[in-house]
């Protein structure tokens, strides 16, 4: 173990020597990888040893043995006779140490370049088909000379990039495939390149499609016949039961494809790792709903309202068949929903606000709140300052928050340094930095 700026006069050896640990046989070098505060912690003259976990992760990821690796946190049992675990928990970082932060920022990005620029601030990768295939491998000007073929490689890459402390959630190819195994094999592919301590499998939200009716989505107009609740249990559930079946086979699952706050307490019920709350697209949608509404009561034009019709049928708030729904019920619909959203506040956080209440009083100490789908000028800014707010403060270790790295950076600069940086960049216009020689 390597001396530490946190411990500068102490080492693991020392450690050891001083308090007497008797490492058992075999267990000398990982012991000696456990960070000197995490040893002066266990009791004097205790036996200590390591579990067949912790060795097959430092074998895993830190080879030399110099520390315990980022991305997990180490745990003791016992008392005379200790045993060392490591547990993961993407909120530590290398020598089982805390994040600076208990709040936590992912890259939603498959594109290991971009990826390289924010590696030292994030604790996770998150992508989707949408991010992989038309934002990165099918994309010329970001797979810059056709460098990436498959998915394979791009995950291999990520994961040589960000190393032991992200997690990395893989979205299923297909979550309607009626063959479990062909499921678990794509699963088993991703484990292969990322191992099973860093891979977390998405799971979507299925809603009421069946896997027949699937293919309305990818042809003519792209709508469903249905309503998005109008479908089997089956159907509706499919989603939740996938989710289920591969945490029992101890599989941690990000269940994705949340917009409402309702939505939360029934995905809590497979016990995910991660659940999400997705903002930009349901907070303009709601937007647009609520103009349309306030143009017709400015106007009473029926027009607005068999706008605001087509509208709901193009965003699959209706269902294809709803073309000649009355109009007054249109109207009495958009204005539940709206209330229902605007309830406590028109900001479009009401979804991350309940899903963050639902797991302060859940019984999932590990599972975490992902807010995703940032984007514009103030959306990340309501963000934090939600995250201050003294109901949420203390619960800033079960959230992260994804965006993608351009969007990320962008909070990282302010007008006034600009201004700063022109005043001394002004300063220093035409001066010499002399250095002493060693001459003189």
């Amino acid at each position: 173990m390597l001396v530490t700026s946190l411990h500068p006069n102490l080492d693991s050896a020392t450690v050891i020597r001083e308090r007497q640990l008797r490492v058992e046989s075999g267990a000398s070098e990982y012991v000696h990888a456990v960070h000197p505060s995490i040893l002066a912690q266990v009791e004097t003259g205790s036996a200590v040893n390591v579990s067949a976990r912790f060795r097959e992760v430092v074998d895993l990821f830190e080879p030399k043995r110099e520390s315990t690796p980022a991305g997990f946190r180490v745990e003791t049992t016992g008392t005379h006779s200790v045993t060392l675990d490591l547990v993961r928990d993407i909120g530590y970082a290398r020598d089982g140490q805390r994040r600076p932060t208990s709040l936590l920022f992912s890259a939603d990005s498959a594109n290991p370049y971009e990826i390289a620029e924010c590696r030292d601030l994030i604790a996770n990768v998150t992508c989707n088909p949408g991010i992989v295939y038309d934002l990165f491998l099918n994309n010329p000007e970001a797979n810059v000379g056709g460098q990436f073929s498959d998915l394979n490689e791009v995950l291999q890459a990520i994961g040589d990039e960000v190393g032991p402390g992200c997690d990395i959630s893989v979205e299923l190819h297909d979550p309607y495939e009626q063959d479990f195994a062909k499921i678990l094999d794509e699963i088993q592919m991703y484990e292969d390149i990322l191992s099973r301590y860093r891979l977390v499998v998405k799971v979507p939200h299925t809603g009421a499609i069946s896997p027949s009716a699937s293919s309305q989505l990818l042809t003519g107009d792209g709508l469903l016949n249905n309503r998005y609740y109008d479908g089997s249990p089956e159907d509706l559930l499919r989603g939740h039961s996938l989710a289920h079946k591969l945490h029992e086979l101890g599989h941690r699952v990000n269940f994705t494809l949340m917009f409402e706050p309702y939505q939360t307490p029934l995905a809590l019920q497979i016990r995910p790792y991660f659940i999400n709350a997705f903002i930009r697209n349901r907070l303009s949608a709601t937007r647009r709903i609520s103009g349309l509404l306030a143009a017709f009561e400015a106007t009473e034009d029926s027009w607005f309202i068999r706008e605001l019709r087509q509208y709901l049928i193009a965003n699959h708030y209706l269902g294809k068949g709803d073309a000649e729904l009355d109009l007054l019920e249109t109207l009495s619909q958009a204005k539940r929903m709206v209330a229902y959203r605007h309830n406590e506040s028109s900001d479009g956080l009401d979804s991350a606000r309940a899903s963050v209440r639902w797991l302060r009083a859940s019984n999932l100490p590990d599972s975490r709140l992902i807010v995703c789908s940032l984007d514009g000028d103030t959306l990340f800014p309501m963000v934090m300052s939600m995250l201050v707010e003294p109901e949420f403060i203390d619960l800033q270790d079960r959230v992260l928050l994804t965006t993608d790295p351009r969007y990320l950076a962008r909070w990282a600069s302010s007008p006034h340094v600009i201004s700063y940086q022109q005043r001394f960049l002004k300063a220093c216009e035409g001066s010499v930095s002399r250095v002493p020689s060693s001459a003189s």
